[in-house]
């Protein structure tokens, strides 16, 4: 066997017991250790039902290497990107699975700095690791386990990015989906004029209310009602782990992330102009014209965290954001974070004296988009080909799957990492039909 089936491109993820257990998150603990030759490793946790049990196993394979672990326990994804430097630890780990099903749970790993770690930067490393059971050698002496509360540093080391006192007291709905979110939510509460109105508050691994997942629109309804219900000014959902944050305007409309790539480019660059924003290629137009009218450069990368995190350090951006809901700041490690986007679109709505539906409202006129859509392909490598001799007279970009352009609109369609799956992306200039026929048009060939 050269392969182990949970190690995936960004991170290792599957369902437990069968693809993720005790015995491969003990074995991953000794290889890490020994491949980052680590005095200290910081872990954390989601709330879902394997976590703790893995948590357990993944310390002793840490500490029985000789490594000592700050347990920060119940936390979000971006708490251990921010742990890690603060603690000087040599790498961190958090157990989660994100917004995927209960039965799911998988490890996210940075190493010294919060520099993210996936398949082509160390984790293959370790799954060879592990296959050959050259783990490295028991420790005479045993690392220490240190328990750590470092919410308070965490939720201070965020007022670096948003001003209290330039953000009204606005009402806003936020719902944790029973994820990690809710005692970062009440640790920040006390430094924010506005009101919260709580939804699904409480970590509950049961997920009583489904998986914490607003990307799926059976998950928004909750959110929607009760915005109109407390008519609040704002909604926020966040994901499991809460790296990822979703906005809904006052109306109750789910604002694709897109959009709010643009206006976070915007919020950052009234205030550091010059800056070089990153973005990814599936969406582009709408972020390419924010940045531009805001004095920035806008600069392309590939999809997926480690592609743009790295391509922020190489270009020194302050920005970078995904349409995916993943936004990435240059004074926060690199790292994604859920919490720092809500806090610059309060102050930005504050600062413009704009409802979110004002401030998108242009955006969504100017670039309609169809926002991602997934469709089950046996062969999609077939697809994309049939794509590119068909639509071979528009300008061709593949620096992450295939790229169209032409005058009026543009598409991005790209295959899965994990699944035999294409993601289509359709936008166009000001020109709703148009941009929906297009969509129909390409999903047929997809499709069809």
């Amino acid at each position: 066997m050269d392969k182990i089936s949970a190690f995936k491109a960004y991170d290792v993820r599957g369902k437990v017991p069968s693809e993720l257990n005790s015995d491969l998150a003990y074995k991953i603990g000794r290889a890490v250790v020994k491949y980052l030759n680590a005095k200290s490793i910081v872990i954390g946790r989601d709330v879902r039902k394997s976590s703790p049990e893995l948590s357990e196993s993944l310390t002793k394979g840490i500490t029985d290497a000789g490594s000592n672990v700050y347990d920060l326990g119940l936390c979000g994804t971006e708490m251990i990107y921010f742990g890690t430097p603060f603690l000087n630890a040599d790498g961190g780990i958090m157990i989660t699975a994100s917004h995927n099903p209960p039965e799911y749970n998988g490890l996210k790993f940075v190493k010294k700095g919060s520099v993210p770690m996936g398949y082509d930067t160390g984790l293959s490393d370790i799954e060879k690791m592990v296959l050959q059971n050259s783990i490295g050698e028991l420790s005479p002496t045993k690392g220490d386990v240190i328990q750590k509360e470092i919410m308070e540093d965490f939720i201070g080391s965020l007022q670096k990015f948003y001003d209290s006192r330039k953000i009204k007291n606005f009402k806003v709905v936020v719902n944790a989906g029973n994820g990690c979110v809710g005692p970062a939510l009440d640790a920040l509460e006390e430094f924010l004029p506005v009101k919260m109105i709580k939804v699904f508050h409480e970590p509950d691994s049961n997920f009583p209310n489904g998986v914490p997942n607003p990307l799926l629109p059976e998950n928004r309804q909750p959110t929607i009602d009760a915005i109109k219900k407390h008519k609040a000014d704002l909604g926020v959902a966040w994901d499991g782990d809460y790296d990822r944050c979703f906005f809904f305007d006052e109306n109750g409309n789910f604002i694709e992330g897109y959009y709010i790539v643009g206006l976070l480019a915007k919020s950052i660059l009234k205030n550091f102009p010059n800056e070089k924003i990153v973005h990814d290629p599936r969406l582009t137009w709408n972020t390419l014209d924010e940045v531009s009218k805001a004095g920035g450069e806008a600069i392309v990368s590939k999809s997926g965290h480690a592609f743009i995190k790295q391509k922020m350090r190489e270009v020194n951006s302050i920005y970078g954001g995904e349409m995916s809901a993943h936004h990435y700041f240059r004074d926060n490690y690199y790292s994604d974070s859920g919490l720092i986007p809500f806090l610059l679109i309060l102050q930005l709505m504050t600062e413009e004296n704009s409802k979110l539906s004002d401030l998108v409202g242009e955006m969504v006129k100017a670039f309609p988009c169809s926002g991602e859509i997934n469709s089950t392909v046996s062969t999609p490598l077939e697809k994309i080909n049939l794509l590119r001799t068909r639509y071979g007279n528009g300008i061709i970009d593949e620096l992450d799957g295939l790229s169209v352009e032409f005058d009026s609109w543009r598409f991005n369609v790209r295959m899965s990492n994990t699944e035999p799956l294409l993601r289509l992306n359709v936008e166009s200039r000001n020109d709703e039909k148009l941009m929906q026929e297009k969509t129909d048009e390409l999903l047929n060939l997809i499709r069809n």
